[in-house]
């Protein structure tokens, strides 16, 4: 197998796995229920359009960002790890409730939800961005730099097809095969929130414990 096409396959599935959009599906369709097909279509592509561009823009300049302003992936992690933790636990317990939105404030609602938190972090997770980070600096040559933008946007056009046809998906799973698997996907997600939280933590705790024993 070339490296290239290693690298390709490298790229797909930890997007996927990452981005995790049969994950967000039911708690997109969760959020958009009091929605009509227009908005759940504009409100889907506005938040992977912000999610694409997120994602290549910290391809490109992430370590560069962290420098400028003192950030690191680690704190990212954590923060990322906190917030998936309490929303892994709602969608255990599917305690996501439906908002009644009138009708003049749908176009606020989806502007909110779009960027946050449909786009930033349920699609653009840490682990995303951090995925973008890391193998933008594993590319070896401009081909497999290329390799990597065109793998986000792939994902990122798949997750968009998978929430815009997440009504007829929903319908063929019902109520209760809705509930089961937000529970699993809950599930999932409150364990890679523990990942995410103790990978961002661990260094912090070596430098803690190194600096006790000096």
């Amino acid at each position: 197998m070339s490296s290239e096409l290693s690298f390709t396959l490298l790229c797909m599935t930890s997007f996927f796995t990452l981005i995790n959009p049969l994950g967000v599906m039911p708690v997109f369709m969760t959020m958009m229920s009091e929605c009509n097909q227009e908005v759940v279509k504009s409100t889907a592509k506005k938040a992977l359009l912000i999610s694409f561009f997120t994602l290549l823009t910290f391809a490109i300049t992430g370590q560069l960002l962290f420098k400028l302003f003192g950030i690191s992936v680690n704190s990212l992690k954590i923060v990322g790890g906190v917030i998936f933790f309490f929303m892994g636990q709602d969608m255990l317990q599917a305690r996501l409730t439906k908002p009644k939105i009138a009708e003049p404030e749908v176009s606020n609602y989806v502007k909110d939800i779009s960027i946050t938190p449909l786009a930033i972090p349920m699609i653009c997770g840490p682990g995303a961005i951090t995925n973008s980070i890391v193998l933008m600096e594993s590319a070896h040559n401009w081909w497999e730099k290329g390799i990597l933008i065109f793998s986000i946007a792939v994902i990122c056009y798949l997750t968009y097809m998978i929430l815009l046809h997440a009504p007829r998906l929903m319908k063929w799973l019902g109520e209760t095969g809705n509930n089961v698997l937000m529970r699993i996907m809950g599930l999932i997600v409150m364990v890679i929130a523990v990942e995410f939280f103790l990978g961002g933590l661990k260094p912090y705790l070596l430098d803690i414990v190194s600096t006790l024993k000096a």
